[in-house]
């Protein structure tokens, strides 16, 4: 989308969701008769609400402006539809905000019919200056109404502001009597200030939520109706219906106008299921004190409409406490109280840097708050990490709120850490964990360190890419049900999976957990998030996360229709009389259900630094195991010991503590500019004539094969919100939109080059992984629409670069052809000496999982292994043998072991490694080759 401050502006550049209807006005500008507003095309989310409200008053202030330069020229609205279609989206996204901006349109609008240039667009310049965060007018305050001098002041106060949502049946007029009223409530002392936006209906209050971020409470009043009065956009209509169907009741069920109860209660299940962080209060009348116990769990507190002051008061206590950093506090209480430093850590304080004649420019480029608020004390406010009992227990506890858990750790030295503190919490020597091969290389290293039995599962591969996708659900089932085919359930224990992939492929951590549950009711998940953290702060992200899939699946299993399901399911998984299980293929079918008594046990393990806000390093685990408390509890704290330093960084703590405060309080506006400026990116690659000759942006139909996606979409987000919901909810993968893998082939150089060469030394583009022949562009909670911009504008010159005929000549002498890159290595298998054993009566059914600790430690004993370079080891496999890995071979990035230790090498691993252009390659030196564990220790 161009910037709205360009000449070249013109409608098509402009076109903003028609969110909302209202009337063409039959005076300047308008058609001469008056008609029903038609709905637009909805381009969904590149242009979603919170840039479609800031552009359209931007464009307007533009437009408006050339119109009153020109004198007047009252044809050029007649010419520029974009101005009509702005105001009348304006009129109802405003009503979803708080302020008086759908007053600001309706009169605006007045005054342009009246052509009144001049005034309107001093109007529109305070809306554009409000929404900057502007506090002072362009037109000064001579101009100002009465409620718009409020406004004024108003905005100008500094404290931290939040909005909340009222849903409540009144006139406009009363609406502005009720907002009047309540604000009188607020007052000066007040640590945090707010403002109402208040709506109708219940659709209406669903489209708040959808849209403004700023909401953190909602109050609901009974008597609201449920359907809108507003036009809204196709768009809009089918979220607000995704939310509504997502709730455990069906809103298409009868309701009498009258059941207010019920109306109530199906709206709340409605905002706590889109919004969980929104804390919802009841202001009801009659029979309050019987209303109160049946509502409690659904609403924070229920008042009566006189109770204004008390909610005023709960509404602050509560932001409050979102607000809360309790270990961040006490750092920065440490770092202002005088001390006497005695023990280690000498720069603590400053003591080793602030009088030193060569090390000043450490505290020059730093700052000296980061020197007083180290210390090696772990006592008092600071708290232990190992043992916390005060404030690093309390924001522990809070971000266990923030992220759905029933228990949170913090931990400082990155997911790799955080994985084998699971790993080694979760299982013992000889149990079988199925894990995806091409996780990261921490959960290999882990299960070598754990002992337990290896049984790989593979991905599907992308070879056109050189990547691999995700497990389908189908090879996950087929393995346990191998496992209980050979009389081996009882030994698998785990299952590790990466949510989302390295390149964005998401799972269905729901799907998988219930029909893996309904094989083995035991079984723990490891969920891999590490680049996932801040999927839980979007409505539609959150469904796919390991947290919201294990409480969802705690209450599914406790319900009695889930139960009945059960029963019916088993008549056909089991054979009545024999008890006997039905053939493999009936279970793979099967959409299988749990049993109502499978425990849950669900850790997640996630990067917070990767995707929010926190220090390099700062990770966390989530845990929502129903089994912690009665027995798993004291071996997690072992694992927690054993791999957690006695020296945490201080900082990293108090940046995760911050990092949970910030995404409570505006992490849905975050993230959902995160996925609008990847839509904005991938449709600028897609749509530029010379952008999109050169690169190509890969979509679900690129990444997914088609026999794992029910819908039709292939970039979901794309065509809005809904459409994404309607993927996220039914496909088997969808991708994460917020990653944009872009296929480079046109340029005639591989990524590594491109990434290097092109992008990071010539323009400081800085980008995480390439393939051979794709880049992984990825937007963050960080990223800006100026580096989106600049990041097109940099591809737009490479672009033009590469399709300029002596540019190519020249690039075609300097750079050698690329080599086809060969298909991506299936995991062979583990030599026999530390592969499963082989069942005497049917060879054919041994099972895939391997010894890695062994096979590990005898590669570390140099009298067992011998260096041997590729040409040589090709030739032997060549003749025959099967040589064995001593090492893991891990090229990074993604990180993935291509080898692990005791796996057989074969041509294919070879033919792979030759062709990779990676720079980085763990475990394989390229003077001495491959490690390899000698004939003879294997015999013997």
């Amino acid at each position: 989308m161009t910037g709205i401050d360009s000449d070249q502006a013109t409608a098509q550049e402009f076109e903003p969701t028609d969110l909302g209807g209202g009337r063409r006005h039959g005076r300047v500008g308008a058609p001469s008769t008056p008609r029903r507003a038609q709905l637009e095309r909805d381009p969904g989310m590149p242009v979603s609400t919170w840039r479609l409200r800031s552009d359209s008053w931007e464009y307007l202030k533009f437009a408006i402006k050339r119109l009153a330069v020109s004198g007047g020229d009252f044809s050029m609205i007649a010419e520029d539809g974009e101005v009509w279609r702005s105001l009348r989206s304006l009129k109802t996204i405003e009503l979803y905000w708080g302020g008086f901006g759908q007053r600001y349109v309706e009169e605006i609008t007045d005054l342009l019919s009246n052509g009144e240039f001049d005034r309107a667009h001093d109007m529109i310049t305070r809306a554009v200056n409000r929404l900057r965060g502007t506090t002072v007018p362009d037109t000064g305050e001579d101009d100002l109404t009465e409620d718009e001098r409020a406004e004024l002041k108003d905005r100008q106060d500094t404290r931290p502001r939040f909005e909340v949502l009222i849903v409540d049946e009144t006139t406009e007029g009363g609406r502005d009597e009720l907002h009047t009223d309540l604000l009188k409530l607020r007052n000066a002392s007040d640590q945090f200030i707010y403002d109402y936006v208040i709506v109708p209906t219940a659709d209406d209050a669903v489209a708040a939520a959808l849209t403004n971020p700023n909401l953190l409470a909602c109050v609901i009043r009974p008597g609201f109706t449920d359907n809108t009065r507003e036009v809204l956009s196709r768009d809009l209509r089918d979220s607000i219906e995704f939310a509504h169907t997502s709730t455990k009741e069906s809103p298409t069920a009868p309701m009498s106008p009258l059941n207010s109860v019920r109306r109530v209660l199906r709206l709340a299940d409605t905002l706590a299921n889109l919004r969980p962080e929104l804390d919802l209060y009841l202001m009801a009348g009659a029979h309050i004190e019987s209303l109160a116990g049946a509502l409690t769990h659904r609403f924070r507190r229920v008042f009566r409409r006189e109770d204004q002051f008390e909610l005023h008061l709960s509404l602050l206590r509560r932001i409050q406490h979102l607000y809360d950093t309790p270990f961040f506090d006490a750092i920065r209480e440490h770092a202002r109280r005088p001390a006497g430093v005695f023990h280690a850590l000498p720069v603590s304080r400053g003591g080793s840097v602030v009088g030193s004649k060569w090390i000043g420019d450490f505290v020059d480029f730093y700052g000296l708050n980061l020197l007083l608020a180290e210390s090696s004390a772990t006592s008092g406010e600071l708290d232990s990490l190992l043992a916390p009992v005060h404030t690093l227990k309390k924001a522990q506890l809070l971000a266990a709120r923030a992220f759905g858990a029933k228990r949170t750790y913090f931990v400082t030295n990155g997911t790799s850490t955080a994985n084998k503190i699971v790993h080694q919490a979760v299982v013992s020597p000889d149990e079988v964990v199925m894990v995806d091969r091409n996780c990261h290389k921490s959960h290999h290293h882990a299960l070598m360190l754990t002992g337990a039995r290896t049984a790989y599962l593979e991905a599907y591969p992308l070879n056109d890419v050189a990547f691999y996708g995700a497990v389908p659900l189908s090879r996950i089932k087929q393995l346990l049900l191998d496992y209980r085919a050979a009389g081996r359930l009882d030994e698998v224990r785990m299952i590790t999976l990466t949510n989302c992939t390295f390149d964005g492929i998401v799972y269905d951590p729901f799907k998988v957990m219930s029909e893996c549950l309904a094989i083995k009711p035991d079984l723990v998940f490891l969920w891999d998030e590490a680049w996932f953290a801040f999927a839980r702060f979007h409505p539609v992200t959150r469904k796919r996360t390991a947290m919201v899939a294990a409480e969802t699946l705690e209450e599914t299993l406790a319900t009695d229709a889930h139960a009945a399901a059960y029963r019916e399911q088993q008549k056909r998984l089991f054979d009545p009389e024999t008890g006997a299980p039905a053939p493999d293929s009936v279970w793979l079918e099967e959409d299988l259900l749990p049993p109502p008594d499978a425990t849950i046990r669900v850790y997640a393990t996630q990067s917070t630094h990767k995707t929010l806000t926190a220090l390099r390093q700062g990770s966390m685990i989530h845990v929502f195991d129903q089994e912690f408390s009665s027995g798993a509890e004291e071996a997690f704290h072992e694992a927690y010991m054993t791999h957690t330093s006695t020296s945490p960084n201080y900082q990293i703590l108090a940046s995760l503590d911050l990092g949970r405060r910030q995404v409570e309080m505006e992490g849905f506006a975050l993230v959902q500019k995160q996925l609008d400026l990847a839509m904005s990116l991938s449709s600028a690659i897609a749509r530029h004539p010379l952008l999109k000759k050169t690169f190509k942006v890969l979509t679900a139909a690129d990444l997914i094969p088609e026999e794992y996606r029910v819908t039709e979409r292939t970039m979901p987000l794309r065509d809005g919100l809904s459409t994404m919901w309607d993927a996220w909810v039914r496909d088997e993968f969808v991708v994460d939109p917020s990653r944009i893998t872009v296929e480079i082939s046109g340029t005639g150089v591989d990524g590594d080059t491109f990434k290097h060469e092109h992008l990071m030394d010539r323009y400081g583009i800085q980008v995480n992984k390439t393939s051979r022949n794709t880049v992984l562009f990825m937007t963050n909670i960080g990223t800006s629409r100026s580096a989106v911009a600049y990041l097109i504008e940099v591809l737009v010159k490479l672009a033009g670069k590469f399709n300029d005929p002596h540019e190519l000549q020249e690039q075609d002498a300097l750079t050698e052809p690329a080599a086809v890159m060969p298909p991506l290595p299936d995991f062979s298998a583990f030599a026999p000496d530390y592969a499963a054993e082989v069942p005497a009566d049917d060879p054919s059914k041994q099972l895939p999982d391997g010894d890695l600790r062994t096979a590990y430690y005898a590669g570390l004993r140099r009298q067992n292994i011998e260096h041997v370079l590729p040409h040589e080891l090709r030739r032997r496999v060549e003749n025959g043998k099967q040589p064995v890995s001593a090492g893991f071979v891990t090229p990074y990035p993604p990180g993935f072991p291509v080898l692990v230790p005791g796996q057989v090498i074969t041509a294919e691993v070879l033919d792979f490694m030759s062709a990779l252009d990676t720079r980085e390659i763990h475990g394989y030196d390229a003077r001495q080759g491959y490690r390899v564990i000698l004939k003879d220790v294997l015999e013997n």
